[in-house]
């Protein structure tokens, strides 16, 4: 089996990309809706009864804020993680056009490898966060080795297809 061009793993690829593309929309919408509406109830005690909880200094905190932070930080994650995709797709589709090192496969995996070192360190921003909020359960951080080696792969694949570009600009120079 071909891995570039029509018909191709590539192509096959693609295909999945789109269903996840809109899964994630879909997912999107739907984390950003259950956010504003945790918002909007929060502010209605009556409404929401069972989002009290005792502090360490016995005074009642609201987790109805708390919950629409988390569920914002989560919305913020999957829009990261939907751009990701998105940029996979139009790589994926200059795969199965037989153009692999399109010019704008460069821009489009800084932008992933970007994108991936951005959500590496909002999780570690929403630990810290999370560790100074009232009520909220600490959870331990960690340093995922393989989430900055995937950083450094997808920069180093993008200066290779830098360097396919130019080679086949100069290709196409040459009589």
């Amino acid at each position: 089996m071909r891995a570039l061009g029509p018909g191709s793993v590539s192509s096959f690829l693609k295909v999945i990309l789109d269903v996840v593309y809109i899964g994630l929309w879909v997912g999107v919408v739907v984390v950003l809706g259950i956010t504003a509406a945790a918002v909007l109830l929060s502010f209605n005690p009556d409404l929401m009864p069972d989002v009290m909880v005792s502090a360490e200094a016995g005074e009642m905190v609201r987790r109805g804020p708390v919950w629409a932070a988390g569920l914002a930080a989560a919305g913020v994650y999957m829009a990261g993680v939907l751009v990701i995709v998105g940029t996979l797709r139009r790589i994926f589709a200059t795969l199965t056009a037989g153009d692999p090192f399109h010019p704008d496969n460069v821009a489009r995996l800084r932008l992933i490898g970007l994108i991936l070192a951005g959500l590496e360190i909002g999780r570690y921003a929403f630990w810290m966060v999370g560790a100074w909020l009232p009520g909220v359960r600490a959870v331990e951080p960690n340093f995922s080795l393989t989430a900055w080696f995937s950083v450094l792969v997808v920069f180093v694949l993008a200066e290779v297809f830098r360097e396919g570009a130019r080679l086949r600009r100069e290709a196409e120079l040459t009589i």
